[in-house]
């Protein structure tokens, strides 16, 4: 079967993991998929690595699409997701439902795990600033590898992790506590575009298309995402 490149942020994983056979056995066409936080694979990209779909960030899809390595004119975005935190399974849930509680939640955890380049991981830092505890929460900050950092309070290296939220709920082992409250919550859409150098433009085409529709709209929601509607 032929493969349709795919370089993807991890927020859509797990709606990749179960659309990709669908499409496959719909078109005829693989999905071969690498992750990576989005700032990571505008470095992959703009280094000449060659693939069909990517699907980051709006505004790193902008600059690709501004350097012209991705099509603009195939961009659409697919869907948004806001940040939440997680804790071990079993642990006391700490209250983060008000901005004031939201900080003595940081203020009270032992130790917090961020992404080190995600969307995530760097708005949290200027968030601290934000709040006025950057220098209380200085020596509580781990910093997670590329993926599902959620996995590092799973394991016990740290009690508490932010991070977009499907990346939170697949994680086993810990328990999501919820959204940061409304007035902190940065919301990210995500795009999806075909590459100038694609070797498979139609089926890159008939994938996003694939993203577009209902079903995939429900797929979103039910792995923790707004689908965005075209």
């Amino acid at each position: 079967m032929a493969e349709i490149k795919v370089l993807s942020t991890h927020a859509v994983q797990e709606v990749l993991t179960e659309l990709g056979p669908v499409f496959g056995r719909a078109s005829g066409f693989d999905l071969a998929i690498d992750y990576d936080p989005a700032n990571a694979l505008k470095r992959t990209i703009e280094a000449g690595t060659s693939f069909d779909v990517g699907i980051v960030t709006r505004a790193v899809i902008d600059e690709l699409a501004l350097n012209g390595k991705i099509r603009r004119e195939t961009c659409n975005d697919i869907c948004r997701s806001g940040l939440g935190i997680a804790v071990r399974q079993g642990a006391a849930t700490p209250d983060i439902a008000t901005v004031a509680a939201f900080r003595r939640a940081l203020l009270a955890t032992r130790s917090l795990v961020r992404s080190k380049e995600g969307t995530s991981g760097v708005y949290f830092e200027a968030l601290l600033d934000r709040l006025g505890i950057a220098e209380a929460m200085r020596d509580k900050i781990e910093i997670g590898p590329s993926g599902r950092i959620a996995e590092l309070v799973a394991r016990g290296e740290a009690e508490m992790a932010v991070q977009q939220i499907p990346e939170l709920l697949p994680v086993k082992g810990v328990q999501y506590v919820g959204p940061l409250p409304g007035e902190l919550q940065l919301w990210t859409v995500f795009a999806a575009g075909i590459g100038t150098l694609a070797n498979n433009p139609a089926a890159a085409k008939a994938f996003i298309d694939a993203l577009g529709t209902p079903s995939t709209a429900a797929l979103f929601k039910a792995k923790g995402l707004e689908p965005v509607l075209r």
